[in-house]
């Protein structure tokens, strides 16, 4: 089965001022990175759409695939392999030969902000993305935000209002005009994991509710 793909920031993106100066000025430091739009990475064929914040400066920044190479794909790709989401084996570079099964894995921003804080403008911006990807995701039945921002993104582009879903980790919302369920989880990153705010346990709790979701139809 073929599908459309979605449009992907263009390597050269003006849409951010702030994040395009960002992004040449990485181009100097880290010269042998990526330093530009990170596109999403998965089969567009799958159920499962997993929504971050942004890339992060020396980790999908730097190697070009979404949490690539920074504490919070330490976490994410070992729980999709437990899960049966991926297959292979994670080697923190983007030609490790790891695939995604099931899952495709995007941002809520495409381009590494500044501190890791993207500004309410260029969330909005990059909006018309996810937009696209959503749609392009004939076979979608559930998307996994990893945070509040990529939640508030997510239903905004979903055209539901927040007021009525709220962020939580662990929640589940129905979006019955798309027919899918929007899942929460508190992102990955070292800060929460470090702090205890996001266990492993927690984080392998909100993969099982979508698994039992996914095999009760």
């Amino acid at each position: 089965m073929s599908f459309t793909s979605p449009r992907q920031p263009d390597e050269n993106c003006g849409l951010c001022p702030r994040l395009a100066d960002f992004r040449a000025a990485n181009r100097l430091i880290l010269p042998d990175g990526h330093n530009a739009p990170v596109p999403s990475f998965g089969p567009l064929d799958a159920p499962l759409l997993i929504l971050g914040l942004a890339p992060g400066l020396h980790g999908a920044n730097f190697t070009g695939r979404p949490f690539t190479g920074d504490w919070a794909g330490d976490m994410l790709f070992p729980a999709l392999l437990r899960f049966g989401f991926a297959k292979g084996v994670y080697g923190e570079r983007a030609d490790d030969g790891l695939q995604t099964s099931e899952c495709r894995i995007s941002n809520a921003v495409r381009c590494v902000p500044p501190q890791n804080k993207p500004v309410p403008m260029e969330i909005a911006a990059c909006r018309d993305f996810l937009v696209e990807e959503i749609a392009a995701m004939k076979n979608l039945r559930a998307i996994l935000c990893l945070g509040r921002i990529a939640h508030d993104s997510a239903i905004r582009t979903l055209g539901e209002k927040l007021k009525s879903n709220a962020f939580a980790h662990g929640a589940a919302h129905r979006i019955s005009a798309r027919g899918l369920t929007l899942y929460d989880s508190y992102h990955c990153s070292r800060y929460n994991t470090n702090t205890g705010v996001l266990t492993t346990e927690m984080f392998d709790a909100v993969f099982a509710r979508i698994k039992a979701d996914f095999a009760a139809g």
